[in-house]
C-alpha cells in the first residue's frame, strides 16, 4: 500500500485550510469548543446556507486534477475520512448538526478514484456521540463522548452495514476495498466501556451483511436477512430495513462470544487489516535528529503487533512534523526513514494528501502535505522508492 488520506474533504478540520474556513464563514480560536470551529458548529450557526457552502468545499477540495496528481506519483491507495452524518438518517436532526449531500460526492470522487485505478478506503473518522474530545476530526469540538454507549454503538454498526451494502451493490463504490470501524479512539480502556464487543460486532456486521448479499462461505442466516432488506444497487435508503435487521438479530447485536481482553485480533472473521497512527511530533522521541532517526530505525511495532495476531499492518496516519525545526536535509532522511519502517509492514498511508497554500496557513503545507513534500524532494515521485536504501545503517 502507498497511500495518502483525502483529509479535510469529507469531514472538514479547519486546522489544516485555515483561510478557506474563515471565508466560509467559520471562526479560529484557541479552544476549537468555544467558537465556529468544527462541521457541528458551523452548521448549528449557518443551518439555511450550510448545505450549499460545504458542497462547494466538497466539489473543490478534492477533484479530478488532484486524482491525476495521484496517479502522476504512483499513489495506489486513499483513506477517505468520513463522518456517520453521511448516511443522514443517521443524524437526530433536533440536536446534531452536519451538512447534507456528502454521499453524492463520496460517489462522485469515487467513480473517478475507479476511473484511475486507485483503491478506497472507507474510514469511519467521526462517530455517532463524539469518540474523541474537543477533536476537529469528530466533527464536534466537545468534552461531552458518547460514542461508548449501546445506543450510539448501534449506530455505528448501521452505517456499517450502508456502507457495506453500498460497496458490494453501488457501482460507484467499486474501489472500495475496506472499511474502518473507528478513527483513533481513547486509548484508555476504562473510558470506553463496550468497545471491545464493538470492534467484534463491527466484523460481524460486515460479513453477515456480505453472506446475506450471497458473499461468502457461511450462509446461515443469508434467506432470513434477505427477507428483511430488499435491498438494490441505487436505493438511498436501505436504513429502515436495515435499523429492523440490527435491532432485532441476536447476531449482531447479542454475539455471547464477548472479548475478553483488548485485542482486535479476535475479532476477526475472514481476512482484516490493522491501522497503527504515528506521528513523532506527538512526542514517541526526544526532540532531536538523532533520536528520532535512532527511534524509527529500531522500531519493533510491524513484529510487535504481528505476534498478537495484528497482521497485516499498515500505517494509516504518518507525516513529516517535527518537535523541532527541521531542515530541507533532514527531512529527506526523515521520509525515507519512516517509509523503510512502513514497509515492513503492508504500507503506508501519509496525512495528508494536501493542506492549503496561503498567507494564513504559512508553512504548514511543508511538512503535512504529500503534494508539496514530493515537490520539494522530501518525497520520491516513485513511492516505492528511497533517495537512500541505506538511510537506517548508522542507526541500527
Amino acid at each position: 500500500v502507498f497511500g495518502v488520506n483525502l483529509g479535510s474533504w469529507l469531514v472538514l478540520e479547519p486546522w489544516m485550510l485555515p483561510q478557506e474556513w474563515l471565508d466560509m464563514g467559520g471562526q479560529d480560536c484557541s479552544d476549537c469548543s468555544q467558537c465556529i470551529r468544527s462541521e457541528f458548529a458551523f452548521v448549528k450557526a449557518y443551518p439555511d446556507t450550510a448545505d450549499q457552502i460545504f458542497d462547494e468545499h466538497w466539489s473543490t477540495w478534492f477533484s479530478q486534477d488532484d486524482v491525476d496528481q495521484l496517479v502522476r506519483l504512483g499513489i495506489n491507495t486513499v483513506r477517505i475520512p468520513l463522518g456517520y452524518w453521511i448516511i443522514e438518517d443517521l443524524v437526530e436532526r433536533d440536536t446534531e448538526f452536519y451538512p447534507r449531500g456528502g454521499l453524492q460526492q463520496l460517489r462522485r470522487g469515487l467513480l473517478q478514484l475507479k476511473e484511475a485505478g486507485i483503491d478506497a478506503i472507507l474510514d469511519h473518522h467521526a462517530l455517532p456521540g463524539v469518540q474523541s474530545p474537543n477533536q476537529m476530526f469528530t466533527g464536534n469540538c466537545t468534552t461531552n463522548v458518547q460514542f461508548y454507549t449501546p445506543y450510539n454503538y448501534r449506530r455505528a454498526l448501521l452505517w456499517t452495514a450502508i456502507m457495506t451494502v453500498l460497496s458490494h451493490l453501488d457501482p460507484a463504490f467499486a474501489s472500495v476495498v475496506s472499511i474502518e470501524a473507528v478513527n483513533e479512539p481513547i486509548m484508555d480502556a476504562t473510558q470506553t466501556p463496550g468497545y471491545g464487543d464493538f470492534q467484534k460486532r463491527f466484523v460481524r456486521t460486515v460479513r453477515v451483511v456480505e453472506r446475506a448479499l450471497g458473499i461468502g462461505s457461511w450462509s446461515g442466516q443469508t434467506q432470513r436477512l434477505r427477507r428483511h432488506w430488499g435491498i438494490h444497487a441505487r436505493q438511498e435508503d436501505p436504513i429502515s430495513a436495515l435499523r429492523t435487521t440490527i435491532t432485532t438479530d441476536a447476531y449482531f447485536v447479542d454475539d455471547d462470544n464477548h472479548f475478553t481482553g483488548p485485542n482486535p485480533a479476535e475479532a476477526a472473521d475472514g481476512p482484516q487489516v490493522y491501522d497503527n497512527h504515528l506521528y513523532y511530533r506527538q512526542g514517541v522521541a526526544d526532540a532531536n535528529e538523532e533520536a528520532y532517526m535512532h527511534s524509527i530505525c529500531n522500531l519493533q511495532r510491524v513484529p510487535d503487533d504481528a505476534a498478537l495476531g495484528n497482521s497485516p499492518l499498515v500505517f494509516g496516519e504518518w507525516g513529516l512534523p517535527t518537535q523541532f525545526s527541521a531542515t530541507d536535509e533532514f527531512l529527506v532522511k526523515w521520509a525515507d526513514a519512516q517509509k523503510l519502517a512502513y514497509t515492513q509492514g503492508a504500507g503506508w498511508i501519509f496525512w495528508n494528501f494536501k493542506i492549503e497554500r496561503s498567507k494564513l496557513a504559512g508553512n504548514l503545507s511543508r511538512q503535512w502535505s504529500y503534494f508539496d513534500g514530493v515537490d520539494r524532494g522530501y518525497l520520491t515521485v516513485d513511492p516505492s522508492q528511497l533517495h537512500d536504501p541505506h538511510v537506517c545503517d548508522p542507526y541500527v
